[in-house]
C-alpha cells in the first residue's frame, strides 16, 4: 500500500475558532498553574521523630528467637491551612521469618497514622488512617535476613490555624495468642 504524503497547506482558522482556541489555552494554563501552585508532599518541610521498640511474637513460645525490632519515623508538615503526615516503619526480624507469607505469624498487621491536635485534656484526633502492612512485612528485603521497611502514603487535613502533630502505632494481631489486636504506640512529632 502506498501512502500519498503530498504537502497540503493548512486551513486558516476563522476568527471565532481562534478566540475559542485562545480561551482554551488560557484555561489550560490556569488549571496547570493551580496544579503546580499546590506544593507536592515531597516539597514540604517535614518535621520527623523516630522511636524504636522490641516486640515479642506473642503467638510463638518455641525455641527460636522471635523478637522483632521495629523503628517508626513519624513525620508532619504544614502548608498554609493544611497539615500533612506520613510514616516509615522499618524492622529487623529473626531470619527464619523471611520467605514466609506470615499468615501463621499475624492474623492482621496494620500501621495506624494519626494527625492530632494537642489539647488541655486528651488530644483530639483530627484524622487517622490504617494501612495494611502485612504484605510488606512478609516481603521483607528478599535477602533472607528478616529486615525491611515500608513508607505510608501521605495523609492531609485542613486545620486552618490549628496546630497538629503526627503520631503512629503498630496494630498487630499475633496468630494463636488469643488476645486479638495489640497496639504498640510510637513517639509522635512536635506540633506544626
Amino acid at each position: 500500500m502506498k501512502l500519498n504524503l503530498r504537502r497540503t497547506s493548512p486551513a486558516q482558522p476563522s476568527s471565532a475558532s481562534r478566540k475559542v482556541m485562545s480561551a482554551a489555552l488560557v484555561g489550560a494554563a490556569v488549571v496547570g498553574a493551580s496544579v503546580l501552585g499546590s506544593a507536592p508532599a515531597s516539597a514540604l518541610n517535614w518535621k520527623c521523630t523516630s522511636s524504636s521498640s522490641t516486640i515479642d511474637d506473642a503467638g510463638y513460645s518455641g525455641p527460636w528467637g522471635d523478637n522483632w525490632d521495629f523503628t517508626v519515623k513519624n513525620c508532619v508538615a504544614r502548608s498554609g491551612g493544611y497539615v500533612y503526615a506520613k510514616a516509615t516503619v522499618s524492622w529487623d526480624a529473626p531470619p527464619w521469618y523471611s520467605g514466609t507469607d506470615l499468615s501463621e505469624t499475624f492474623d492482621s498487621a496494620h500501621f495506624r497514622l494519626y494527625l492530632n491536635h494537642s489539647d488541655a485534656g486528651p488530644d483530639t484526633v483530627l484524622l487517622r488512617k490504617d494501612f495494611n502492612i502485612q504484605p510488606a512485612l512478609a516481603a521483607m528485603n528478599g535477602s533472607g535476613s528478616g529486615n525491611g521497611s515500608w513508607t505510608s502514603s501521605t495523609i492531609k487535613k485542613s486545620v486552618g490555624s490549628k496546630s497538629a502533630y503526627a503520631d503512629g502505632a503498630l496494630r498487630l494481631n499475633w496468630d494463636e495468642d488469643g488476645k486479638g489486636v495489640r497496639q504498640y504506640d510510637f513517639k509522635g512529632t512536635g506540633s506544626v
